[in-house]
């Protein structure tokens, strides 16, 4: 998953893509460090950063 590459790139913080998703900010720091994370998860935060699920979840 290239969650917290991509978030970096678009110069998001944990924090603001929290806002963004709404999705908890521990299940992003969660999800950064195990690197999976539930279906529903995944589009809202791949809608919030405006990538395909293809793109957040395939490396």
């Amino acid at each position: 998953m290239k969650l917290k590459q991509i978030r970096n790139d678009k110069g998001l913080s944990i924090r603001a893509l929290s806002e963004l998703a709404s999705v908890p900010q521990r299940t992003i720091e969660d999800i950064e460090r195990f690197n999976r994370c539930k279906v529903d998860t995944a589009i809202k935060l791949a809608d919030a950063l405006d990538v395909t699920l293809d793109e957040l979840c395939r490396d």
